[in-house]
């Protein structure tokens, strides 16, 4: 949708029959990734400044670190491919949390439904939810219309599956939700960890300068210094 409004204020190319836009905004989307991909992975791309030492940090302190590589907006290919600029003595030493992983842990079984048999009554449920939601996305679709506008309340879903990592992550690292602590960078995690009732933490991007995150615990542009430290989490300073 964003690259629909991108082109519609600066213009459609020329060429571009109106029957293709769809296609033609498939492709860029594919273009997008691969250039991404191809970023993540190059030398050209550094962690930001401080992000070893703060691990470092963490793992003389005997704070277990689990990286949650699941719920990135680049996805989990690209997630890896970062995480392992921090070096194999590092990420020997934290729990990489992937899709895997989340679809292993025990909340992931129970919850997921991975490696559990449901019960007749448990698929019902989950077709009853499924058929549920449609139908929610179907009546926003035709007030949206009234209204022009354009609606997806689908992102529940998606708020479901950083849930799940997160759990995971907590249950991986052997600590209950409410004494771990979620370093995150956008809103849709900040969000997923108040929603179980764990402390968050922002470090800001390029992309999050000028985003407010009421319910993260603190918000900071960095780490080390005067910005986020191990000593300032186990410490509780949050500012």
């Amino acid at each position: 949708m964003m690259l629909v409004l991108f082109f519609d204020r600066i213009g459609w190319p020329t060429s571009l029959p109106t029957s293709e836009k769809g296609s033609f905004i498939k492709s860029a989307l594919r273009e997008k990734l691969k250039a991404l991909e191809e970023f993540s992975t190059s030398d050209s791309l550094s962690l930001r400044p401080g992000v070893e030492k703060f691990i470092d940090d963490a793992l003389s302190e005997g704070v277990p670190v689990a990286i949650l590589a699941t719920y990135g907006r680049n996805g989990e290919k690209m997630s890896r491919s970062i995480i392992e600029k921090l070096g194999p003595e590092r990420t020997s030493k934290t729990k990489i949390v992937g899709k895997e992983e989340v679809e292993g842990s025990l909340f992931g079984q129970l919850v997921l439904g991975k490696g559990v048999a449901s019960s007749l009554d448990e698929q019902l449920v989950r077709e009853a939810q499924k058929a549920a939601s449609a139908e929610k996305q179907r009546i926003a679709e035709e007030v949206a219309s009234i209204l022009k506008l354009t609606v997806d309340i689908t992102a529940s879903e998606s708020s479901e599956k950083i849930i799940a990592t997160l759990r995971a992550g907590s249950e991986y690292v052997g600590c209950d939700v409410q004494n771990c602590v979620l370093v995150a960078g956008s809103q849709s995690g900040v969000l997923a960890a108040e929603r179980i009732g764990m402390p968050c933490v922002v470090v800001r991007s390029s992309f999050t300068a000028r985003a407010e995150f009421h319910s993260a615990k603190a918000v900071m542009d960095g780490f080390g210094g005067t910005d986020l430290t191990i000593s300032k989490l186990l410490n509780k300073k949050w500012s």
